[in-house]
């Protein structure tokens, strides 16, 4: 390449951070100093030296209603992150994963007279909820990139031009030193660690925390030798901690942050956990999960009885098609009906039949052959250069 690539990375939620971190390094590691990369994102990408155009910390969103009332601040958001692409003459345009916002951009980038090159990394669930979302997204960008082998020809249907590359989530190492966490933090060899994570987003810790916090306080009650974990994402992190603070109904919790993340997994006998990509996480590294997820009323109203189709919310279960991850969302999100399967889980695994190894075979299932983040940065370079010539 003679002249280098302007890539312009865009990502407003800590999944799409991590995925936009994972690419920023394939670039750099496979195209050096013919890459230029600029954009959006959070403290991955920021840490690897991107000088974000905007701050993301806000536009975390989870349900409609939280999205309606945030409205005009993604609004803002999305017209500085085009002026910031647009200024930094960028070649290509990689929107991930984030829905709303990342259309929004793509639609508004498609106004200029010489549109950069849009590339969506991450399609919507179209399997899971609004299928006509293909025919949108097939008239808003240039190409995507997906990372599960079982949506892209839903997508080429619909007339958009698919890469599948691979999901660099089940590449990640999950898995660490879980003898040394306990010997750390002084737990004993037999005691069961039940991981509680929170999500990732505020909407997340305000709605489905309290619920969360009453399942502990039962399990605490039920299984007084179990000890308590949570990994708390950062953007959250302060405020559930103060949330445990003040909370005296509640053991004693062992919070950890990213340093001691993999650690405090491999230690965990089983786990709690909103769904999302933890989930995920958790299956790879062999631990027996229970998902929950709570909207606002309306929210799912619509996602329960018009929207969403498939069987399964988490992405273990709908791949494997069958609950090896519990699952209890909305009406079901309640602290006794969540203990009650955490206990299920314990239980489970004092017989000998812990779903652990079963749960960590269908997550490597979906995992492919590794090299995913280089695979999207290339297809990327080479979506560029077709153009160029």
């Amino acid at each position: 390449m003679n002249n280098p690539k302007r890539i312009f990375l865009v990502a407003v939620e800590p999944s799409g951070d991590a995925l936009g971190a994972d690419m920023m390094e394939a670039l750099r590691i496979d195209y050096g100093a013919n890459v230029e990369i600029a954009g959006v994102g959070g403290k991955k990408m920021e840490a690897l030296g991107l000088k974000s155009a905007i701050d993301i910390s806000e536009l975390a969103i989870l349900g409609l209603l939280d999205g309606l009332k945030s409205y005009g601040t993604i609004l803002k958001r999305v017209n500085e992150t085009v002026a910031a692409a647009i200024e930094f003459d960028a070649d290509a345009v990689v929107l991930i994963d984030s829905w709303g916002f990342m259309i929004r951009v793509a639609q508004r980038l498609q106004k200029y007279e010489s549109p950069p090159l849009l590339v969506k990394y991450v399609g919507p669930q179209i399997w899971a909820a609004r299928p006509r979302r293909a025919n949108v997204l097939a008239h808003s960008v240039d190409h995507l990139l997906t990372i599960h082998a079982f949506d892209a020809p839903m997508f080429e249907r619909a007339g958009l031009a698919t890469t599948f590359v691979g999901n660099p989530a089940l590449e990640r190492p999950v898995s660490g030193d879980g003898e040394a966490f306990r010997a750390r933090h002084k737990i004993a060899v037999d005691a069961p660690v039940i991981g509680v994570l929170f999500g990732s987003r505020a909407s997340e810790r305000r709605r489905i925390g309290p619920v969360l916090r009453d399942a502990i306080t039962l399990l605490a009650t039920q299984h007084p030798a179990a000890v308590f974990v949570s990994p708390l994402a950062p953007a959250i992190a302060e405020g559930v901690a103060a949330d445990i603070e003040s909370d005296n109904r509640l053991p004693e919790i062992i919070q950890v942050g990213e340093i001691e993340k993999r650690d405090a997994t491999s230690a965990m006998s089983v786990a709690l956990a909103v769904s999302g990509t933890a989930t995920t996480e958790l299956a790879l590294a062999g631990v027996p999960t229970v998902a929950t997820y709570k909207l606002g009323w309306f929210s799912w109203f619509i996602y329960r009885f018009i929207l969403f189709k498939a069987k399964y919310f988490s992405l273990v279960n709908i791949a494997s098609d069958q609950e090896l991850i519990i699952e209890h969302a909305q009406t079901g999100a309640k602290g006794e009906t969540l203990a009650a399967s955490v206990s299920t889980l314990l239980s489970e695994i004092e017989n000998g039949k812990s779903r652990g190894p079963t749960l960590q075979i269908a997550a490597l299932a979906m995992k492919g052959d590794g090299r995913s983040s280089a695979r999207a940065a290339k297809a990327v370079i080479d979506l560029t250069t077709a153009r160029k010539i």
